[in-house]
């Protein structure tokens, strides 16, 4: 079921097109990283999807609900965090979700508790926040943004400032929020080695406009798919053999080519006495990946 869906989304600031044409989905289950270089449009984009900005052109639908036409209904569902989560240092973590769950409708000290053990605060919420490590405050975050229910969660750069502890901790969070609580989660980091280790699609960004969507696992086949490496005992003639291959070292080289050829190049390298100790399809990161598609660009 789709959670978020963006259609030719359009955005001017003056006379420049920041934002031209951006169109993807999150369904159900989905944690999809919205990726992209400085000034590539995602914080914009994000703002423009949670009703923060007003679009020029294209539609938000929000659980089918148009944003522009029914916010109110569109936004109902929708949990937020940007950046670091607002909160009450002085007071405890409960004291701040009780507070917050003013802000919705049908949110009791059920709900409040069932989220307090959702995030794992429950050995720590009677503490003042001000004692939280960021990793905890995080979750915390977390847990106001989902007190009423929601099945989108909308994150920009959430693991800004956090150690690798409350890396790991937000990481196996976010999975079990999509995996148990049916929710679809969009989050923008510049982080690309934690996002691939759990979300299920990327989104890539660049200069307003979409260049890349889809399974992490599929693109990153697709990417990687022609690239084999072999590992041999000299690499001096190589060259001579294929010039479109690339050496690496005295012992190793990758080419670009189709599995079939695979067989070829090994047969040629036997007859030239060169031994061949290992070859493999190689696989590329997200990173490889997002640097192949925009260049190389810094990201935030």
């Amino acid at each position: 079921m789709k959670i978020l869906e963006c259609h030719n989304l359009k955005k001017k600031f003056g006379k420049k097109e920041v934002i031209k044409g951006v169109s993807f989905d999150v369904e159900e289950g989905d944690i999809l990283g919205f990726i992209g270089p400085n000034g590539a449009g995602k914080t914009t984009t994000i703002k423009l999807i949670l009703g923060l900005q007003k679009y020029d052109a294209g539609e938000v639908k929000i659980n089918s609900y148009d944003v522009k036409k029914n916010f109110v209904k569109a936004i109902e569902r929708v949990g937020t965090i940007v950046e670091n989560p607002d909160m009450y240092m002085y007071l405890s973590g409960r004291k701040n979700l009780e507070l917050c769950s003013h802000l919705y409708k049908n949110v009791d000290k059920e709900r409040i508790e069932e989220v307090i053990n959702v995030v794992g605060l429950k050995n720590r919420i009677d503490d003042k926040v001000s004692k939280y490590s960021l990793g905890m405050r995080q979750r915390l975050g977390i847990a106001q943004a989902i007190l009423h229910h929601p099945n989108l969660l909308v994150l920009d750069e959430p693991t800004n400032g956090l150690d690798p502890e409350g890396i790991m901790e937000l990481r196996e969070l976010l999975k079990k929020l999509a995996k148990e609580e049916k929710m679809g989660i969009l989050i923008s980091s510049h982080n690309l080695a934690e996002l691939e280790s759990f979300c299920n699609k990327v989104c890539i960004i660049q200069n307003g406009e979409i260049i890349e969507e889809g399974g992490i696992k599929e693109l990153k086949k697709k990417m990687s798919n022609s690239i084999y490496h072999f590992e041999v005992d000299d690499t001096k003639k190589i060259n001579k053999l294929y010039k479109d291959a690339t050496v690496l070292n005295n012992t190793s080289f990758e080419i670009s080519t189709n599995r079939e050829e695979v067989a070829s190049i090994i047969s040629n390298l036997v007859k030239e006495n060169i031994l061949i100790y290992e070859v493999y399809q190689k696989s590329v990161s997200l990173e490889e990946v997002f640097i192949q598609k925009t260049g190389g660009n810094i990201i935030d």
